[in-house]
């Protein structure tokens, strides 16, 4: 089987056009490591950027990477009909037997439906509820995405949900759908670093800072337990520079905290950094408003990390079985807060188990031969 993936290149997200390897959403990287063990399916990865760059031609041996360079007068504003065009040539030039389109967020689903070809997408960020959610102005980038992925999913030959939340809201809109979850990435599944537990009770939060995280609200929770006179040190991972007002509230909020050795806030890791953070820590804490999966939770679960959350996404899947986990309706900051401080009261025990779970449930190999399942059967219909 040849198959023609088309995801979004970190480099051209982040304008960094020098970095001589690609870089992918933390999904597509994991199912790019999965297929690579299937020496029967021969991958094309296909990515649209504003520059050209040196890139390797191969991931893996049976993996191969193709970058396209597009004007800028070919993205989001034109209906990334520069994508789309050049996305079609590359892929009649390579005659894959499936196209899957990574996302759509960007131009990765419009490039698939308009491929000529079968294809799939995936959907990672629901981007229709999410402007609805946060009411996205008429015209903006959240406003057009959420408009565009509703064309895509009307028009691909099925759409793969990586949780009942996500099924749901993609159902109505697509011919069929698959629950898939997103693997893991195989290194979170490597044996433990050796660096043992934290000194004290350790927490850790991961993720881009924003409303949707709410980790300012966090920061109440930390000063709650703080006057407790628990003893403990909240963790922040993610991109914290100063770039929107909602981290600049978040920097100042934190300050008080970070001088009393409660909290402190760390930039972005890299995949070997996190797992040391995670080997490095007892539990992690997930609240955000809204999560299409969280693979995030099922990352620090691999990791036996204690895990305490919200009760919506995909979450309440990726903890099933896992009697490590607490959950909690998003509003209920309270039921959370107390629930962290008995735990630390306790000891702050780590989680016992929960590494062979999701193993079983998202190893990049587990993932990659459903979606070949997947595609047979859409090449089985299309026969």
């Amino acid at each position: 089987m040849k198959l023609a993936l088309l995801s979004t290149d970190s480099r051209e997200m982040l304008k960094d056009y020098k970095n001589p390897g690609p870089g992918f959403g933390t999904a597509p990287e994991a199912l790019l490591q999965g297929l690579a063990l299937l020496p029967d399916v021969e991958v094309h990865v296909v990515s649209c950027a504003r520059k050209k760059m040196n890139s390797p031609a191969k991931l893996a041996p049976n993996v191969f990477f193709h970058s396209l360079c597009v004007p800028k007068l070919g993205w989001m504003s034109t209906g990334y009909q520069g994508c789309i065009r050049a996305v079609r040539s590359k892929l009649k030039e390579l005659q894959p037997d499936i196209v899957h389109g990574q996302g759509t967020e960007r131009d990765c689903a419009m490039n698939a439906i308009f491929s000529g070809f079968p294809n799939v997408v995936t959907i990672h960020g629901n981007m229709a509820e999410l402007a609805r959610l946060f009411r996205a102005p008429f015209g903006s980038f959240g406003w057009l995405a959420a408009r565009l992925e509703n064309f895509a999913l009307r028009r691909t030959a099925g759409v793969l949900c990586n949780s009942e939340y996500t099924e749901r809201l993609v159902a109505p809109r697509a011919r069929q759908v698959w629950r898939v979850p997103n693997a893991i990435r195989e290194q979170f599944f490597a044996p433990p670093t050796g660096m043992g537990g934290a000194a004290r009770c350790a927490l850790v939060n991961v993720g881009h800072p924003c409303s949707r995280k709410r980790q300012l609200e966090l920061i109440e929770v930390i000063r709650d337990l703080r006057g407790q006179s628990l003893k403990f040190e909240f963790q922040f991972v993610g991109d914290y520079r100063p770039t929107s007002p909602y981290v600049a509230a978040f920097l100042e909020k934190i300050k008080p905290l970070e001088k009393d050795g409660f909290a402190r806030c760390d930039g972005y890791k890299t995949t070997n950094e996190l797992i040391r953070t995670f080997d490095a820590s007892t539990a992690m804490v997930h609240f955000p408003s809204e999560e299409s999966f969280g693979l995030v939770v099922a990352e620090a679960l691999a990791r036996d990390l204690k895990f305490f959350g919200a009760r919506l996404g995909g979450i309440p899947e990726i903890t099933a079985g896992t009697s490590d986990a607490e959950l909690f309706a998003s509003d209920d900051w309270r039921g959370l807060t107390s629930a962290i401080a008995a735990w630390i009261r306790r000891g702050s025990p780590r989680a016992d188990g929960a590494a062979q779970s999701i193993r079983t449930r998202y190893h990049p190999g587990v993932i990659a031969r459903r979606h070949v399942e997947i595609y047979q059967e859409v090449l089985g219909r299309a026969a």
